[in-house]
């Protein structure tokens, strides 16, 4: 299936994805990855609130590069989402319901996932002009001086992806080659 999503979004919304699914996703999504994550960490055990309400939020995991004369942004692959890993559930606790990366995560995120009606959402890797050309506008949040892995607003307009984790913990990387092995050994049969 295919569903059209626009951020904020509700656990309602989530609630309908599967694994499988794609997704064009339009409105506001932040950018964070390792070090950023590792200072969202850091003000909330100051008690400090985040540069960005969660709630809602849709946070990809990427770095984009320079945008050249006339680009929004450059280059915006998604980041091996694995590295996000040990902040993950607490953001999912405090309210964020939509990551987006590659690759798999662990158990724990899984069970925060489901704990809190969230998804994981894969952008396709080695495709960041493809992912960038759904970008219509850029700008700095917070941490500038991370360079690349500053937080950023992107506004985005269908922005392609697919459901990787669903809200009941259904996990693409998981189902999708034992679906291939089965459909195989079907053929062969």
């Amino acid at each position: 299936m295919e569903y059209r999503l626009n951020t904020p979004v509700t656990k309602e919304e989530l609630s309908v994805l599967r694994a499988g699914d794609r997704v064009l996703l339009s409105g506001t999504v932040y950018t964070a990855r390792d070090a950023a994550h590792q200072r969202m960490m850091e003000r909330l055990d100051r008690g400090e609130a985040l540069p960005f309400e969660l709630e809602g939020s849709a946070i990809y995991y990427v770095g984009p590069t320079p945008e050249r004369p006339g680009q929004v942004i450059g280059s915006a692959g998604p980041t091996t989402s694995g590295r996000m890993d040990k902040f993950s559930p607490r953001l999912l606790d405090l309210g964020q319901p939509v990551m987006i990366g590659k690759g798999a995560r662990s158990r724990e995120v899984k069970e925060a996932i489901v704990r809190n009606g969230a998804v994981y959402l894969a952008a396709m890797g080695g495709a960041g002009a493809v992912m960038s050309a759904s970008v219509d506008s850029a700008g700095v949040v917070c941490w500038e001086d991370l360079g690349c892995e500053a937080v950023r607003r992107l506004h985005v307009t269908d922005m392609p992806l697919t459901v990787v984790i669903d809200s009941l913990g259904n996990d693409l990387y998981e189902s999708g080659p034992a679906a291939y092995l089965e459909s195989v050994e079907r053929m062969e049969n």
